[in-house]
């Protein structure tokens, strides 16, 4: 994605322009360019939107902007471009996105290097940037200012540069340029001295005295000022022909009569497709080769067939002009069977730089002086590929002068000091469509776009694999690109079907495979056995047997040798690895041929041991310690405590980072008869649903879970998923459906005689009670689950009880004995490492406050509770602690705090989609906007939340609402409409008392 301001404003993506939006999306987006990967504050993006007439909602416009940009840069890729701060926003731009950056690192240096071609080429290439005024068109003052700015930035390079032309003599091409300068820029005194100066170089002194006249003329009658005094200076010395004012003496370089200039670049590629970033790396590194003290070297790096060599020539033959005395091509062949040595490399470049065949050294570093002493000061390109070591390499690379090298390699080549590396990665998937296009013909894949689609995602969008598809169905015009991809679909067969002619992707993958050491192709084909799109190093010693520090060298090992890919982490996470689609069907193969069924199984077995023992760790720090453990006979495959410490600092991150590991490992865990794993991994999961509410995947991997103990007649692994399917129903609201799970899975907890199964059941089905309004029914539930958990050591469990019972204590009025139930929930909760329990007994200690009028302590407690759950990066309880918080600020009577607080609160329940938490921060809103005086409004939000209460079967919650109702009603003066909303809420009540009897 590209960024430009020097001009109109513009935004593209590949080849096509971004559509921003209005004005306001515009002036958002071009100030945060004018400061990019800084922060720019609310207030300066208001005063760029509307200048000094903000609107009252001002705040609410900027944040609507930056949602709706965000949406529109995450459809082009870009997600996560604008970063939030506290006070603004941050514009994240890497290298050479944004043209005015560009612009000041070549301006940058040519400043650098100083009276020079080299330089004259920077400044050049800087201006060349420039589409006509910088922001053209924007309304906004600040922004008309800020490209004032700019423009005057660029006119002072533009001065800058011609000074430097007309002192390497050029002043017979500036003469154009200068007058269209001071025709456009009328003040500029230098302008008119450099034109004056090259009309007086090329012997046209009159005209030069001309301009002087002329200057004089606007600057008097548009200023009211004369020329300064340098100008009237130039005047003198043109009128007296001082000798200063002569052209200096050019330089002739002379070409010896023998010397050769050779071009061995291959042909360039036809249908080169896309890879513009990388070709603009390449181009800014080599062109205009001044710029580099030493020689400029860049590396292509990547996997085999994805075009590096293809790459290479390409940007080769566009460099062409800038090395007019040669360019040299060469390959190592590297990654086949019959590699090519330096010492031939060489004996074949010194022929064709002149050098007779019996003069040739023998050795290679006599060939390699030669080399270089015929190469002198020339600007020549070096074009290396297929490398394998940089000790090839070296010898062949050139030592001074303007030359350059660029060398392609699968891999990083670290080892070459100065040398620029740019990744060449798969095609993006656009750019694979319009390849297989070229190929197979545009009218046959736009007629057929999703089979298409599907073809270049078999083909892992590997430039060699869609040249094979391509060629294919060139070859055959009767085949419909629906054929090829079901052929593709098979993936035992995928690889055979991706070969054409004299192009195949499997030996290209298998050298790189046969080149690597035993334990590399080991590792690499039990990668295979797990159906992950990402895996961590621990997974790798798992599968192993080894520990972690060799699983890292050896991925370490497979990286460099293309094998697998780093998957980027976020600053400061463990580094994670995936296999490119076509690899990873290799290694499927290569694990059929050459990996022992039983091996297979006690690796994929301690693979699933070790994520396991991970998710039961991250599970015991998140909450503090042992909480609703439900312990199977699966096999754990434990790591060091201090590996443990370092991967799981922060659980709910380690549970994020392995989202994409421990869902698909639920599913192949029952695939592989591993039932115990499957249900103990689902269960273990439930920390990161429940935190993130992930709630289809809670549904999809204990849903897989349930139907796998079914099966195998796992009644402990049944009861335990039909207790966390229950807690997963209560989460959505589905009270009843929550009812009808925990009873199945009480029945089979008193089949095994599991008590802790059966007191967290019943605990959980007096919450139900308990929002349902039964209150008699929850206080038993309570006390029976203690009475058991009495006899367990689930601290946690055992507070969380506590606190629903203190909470039915406080819906009676009892509030000594609730504040003592809350004392000891805290006290146990705190008796263990800091986790999310004693959050959630703080904030019903907050609620106990609330209750009975101590608004400060209230306010300050959920306030703690905050922070807490900020740290443990739990949504929901974050929304439950402002909407404490809302209520305290409510009761203080501060409206305006209390409902951006509650606000705030009911965003995070519609992202958490906890209706409970929505229904009541609905409910607290109403309360605010009725003390302002809306009642209306507070009719409309009371109306929202009774209906969320009622479909969740919330009677309780539903009364209240009513009751809210019908004081709005009263405020407005309709005493039958409140008399209706009260006979609604006791009936409601009523109907509580009765079903609790």
């Amino acid at each position: 994605m590209q960024f430009k301001i020097l001009g109109p404003l513009e935004v593209t993506g590949g080849a096509d322009r971004i559509d921003l939006g209005g004005p306001r999306q515009q002036a958002v987006v071009a100030t945060l360019l004018l400061s990019v990967n800084q922060l720019v504050t609310t207030e300066q993006l208001l005063e760029a939107m509307y200048g000094d007439d903000q609107p009252p909602t001002g705040r609410s416009q900027v944040q609507i902007v930056i949602s709706s940009l965000r949406q529109t840069f995450a459809r082009h890729g870009r997600p996560a471009i604008i970063r939030t701060h506290p006070v603004g926003y941050v514009l994240e731009l890497e290298g050479d996105s944004l043209d005015a950056g560009r612009f000041a690192e070549l301006v940058a240096a040519g400043r650098k290097l100083g009276q020079s071609e080299a330089a004259r080429r920077a400044y050049r290439d800087a201006l060349r940037l420039w589409r006509g005024p910088a922001l053209d068109g924007m309304d906004s003052p600040v922004l008309r200012d800020a490209g004032s700015l700019l423009d005057e930035q660029r006119g002072i390079v533009t001065e800058d540069c011609v000074d430097l032309e007309l002192d390497l003599g050029l002043h017979h091409e500036l003469i154009g340029e200068l007058a269209e300068l001071v025709e456009q820029y009328p003040p500029r005194e230098r302008a008119y001295g450099q034109l004056m100066l090259a009309l007086y170089r090329c012997d046209r002194a009159a005209e030069a005295l001309r301009v002087y006249r002329q200057a004089w003329q606007r600057l008097r009658d548009e200023l009211g000022i004369e020329p300064g005094e340098r100008l009237r200076e130039l005047e003198q010395a043109i009128l007296i022909q001082d000798r200063a004012l002569a052209p200096p003496a050019q330089p002739v370089r002379h070409q010896p009569p023998d010397a050769r200039v050779p071009s061995l670049l291959p042909a360039d590629i036809g249908d080169f497709i896309g890879r513009a970033e990388q070709i603009g790396q390449v181009r800014r590194q080599l062109n205009g080769t001044g710029l580099h003290e030493a020689v400029p070297v860049v590396v292509l790096t990547g996997k085999g067939g994805v075009g590096k060599t293809s790459l290479a020539v390409h940007v080769s033959h566009q460099l062409i002009a800038d090395f007019p005395d040669g360019q040299l091509f060469a390959s190592f062949h590297g990654a086949t069977d019959h590699p090519v040595s330096p010492m031939q490399i060489l004996e074949r470049f010194l022929r064709l730089l002149g050098l007779p065949g019996s003069e040739i050294p023998d050795t290679l570093e006599e060939r390699t002086e030669v080399y270089l002493s015929l190469l002198g000061d020339q600007r020549v390109l070096v074009v290396l590929d297929d490398a394998v070591t940089e000790s090839q390499v070296v010898p062949l690379l050139p030592g001074r002068g303007g030359a350059a090298g660029i060398v392609t390699s699968r891999q990083r080549l670290t080892g070459l000091a100065g040398a620029t590396h740019v990744d060449v990665e798969v095609l993006a998937p656009a750019r694979s469509l319009d390849l297989l296009a070229r190929i197979a013909g545009a009218a046959r894949v736009e007629s057929e776009a999703g089979q298409a689609v599907r073809v270049a995602g078999y083909c892992g969008h590997l430039p060699l694999a869609l040249r094979i598809a391509g060629a294919r169905l060139s070859a055959r015009q009767h085949w419909s690109i629906e054929q090829l991809a079901d052929r593709l679909a098979d993936e035992t067969r995928r690889l055979d079907e991706l070969s054409y002619g004299d192009m195949s992707v499997r030996p290209t993958i298998s050298l790189s495979y046969e080149s690597a050491d035993t334990d590399v192709k080991r590792l690499f084909r039990r990668l295979a056995l797990v159906d992950l799109g990402v895996f961590s190093n621990w997974l790798a010693a798992a599968l192993l047997d080894e520990p972690i520090g060799r699983a890292e060298d050896l991925l370490d090992d497979m990286v460099s040798a293309q094998l697998i890919e780093v998957d980027v982490p976020e600053p400061g996470a463990p580094s994670q690895y995936r296999f490119h689609d076509l690899l990873r069907v290799f290694a499927r193969e290569r694990l059929a041929a050459e990996e022992p069924a039983a091996e297979q199984a006690a690796a994929l077995e301690r693979a699933f041991g070790a994520l396991l023992f991970l998710a039961e760790q991250a599970r015991s720090r998140h909450w503090g310690g042992e909480y609703a453990r439900l312990r199977s006979d699966a096999p754990r495959w434990t790591l060091p405590e201090d590996v443990v410490v370092e991967l799981i600092s922060d659980p709910v991150t380690w549970y994020d980072r392995e989202r994409a590991t421990l869902v698909p490992a639920v599913r192949q865990a029952a695939q592989a008869g591993l039932t115990e794993l499957c249900w103990s991994l689902a269960y273990n999961a439930v920390t990161l649903f429940e935190t993130r509410a992930y709630l289809d995947d809670w549904w999809a991997t204990h849903d897989v879970a349930l139907t796998a103990t079914r099966e195998a007649g796992d009644v402990r692994g049944q009861a335990a998923i039909l207790y966390s399917l229950g807690s997963l129903h209560v989460t959505r609201q589905r009270f009843d459906v929550a009812r009808e799970s925990f009873a199945s899975a009480t029945r089979l907890f008193r089949e095994v005689g599991d008590d802790q199964g059966i007191a967290l059941v019943t605990s959980q089905v007096a919450y139900i009670d308990r929002l349902s309004g039964r209150l008699a029914e929850a206080e038993a539930g309570y006390e029976q689950a203690l009475a058991i958990l009495g006899k367990t050591a689930d601290l946690i469990a055992t507070a969380y009880a506590l606190q629903g019972l203190a909470q039915v204590k406080l819906e009676h009025g009892k509030m000594a004995e609730a504040i003592s139930l809350l004392s000891e929930a805290l006290r146990l909760s705190r008796a263990l490492r800091p986790g999310r329990a004693e959050a959630q007994v703080l904030h019903r200690i907050g609620e106990s406050y609330l209750l009975s009028g101590e608004l400060d302590q209230a306010f300050s407690t959920f306030q703690l509770v905050l922070g807490k759950v900020r740290n443990l990066r739990d949504p929901i309880g974050e929304t439950y602690a402002l909407h404490g918080m809302g209520c305290a600020q409510l009761r203080q009577g501060a409206l305006d705090h209390a409902r951006s607080t509650l606000r705030q609160a009911l965003d995070l329940a519609r992202t958490s989609h906890d209706r409970l938490a929505e229904g009541r921060a609905l409910l607290a809103l109403a309360e605010v906007t009725l003390a302002d005086g809306d009642t209306a409004g507070a009719i409309d939000l009371s109306q929202q939340a009774a209906g969320l209460f009622r479909l969740m079967g919330a009677l309780l919650h539903e009364a209240r609402a009513f009751a809210l109702i019908g004081e709005a009603h009263v405020a407005q003066g309709d005493r039958q409409a409140a008399a209706t909303a009260a006979d609604t809420a006791i009936a409601l009540r009523a109907k509580l008392t009765s079903d609790s009897s």
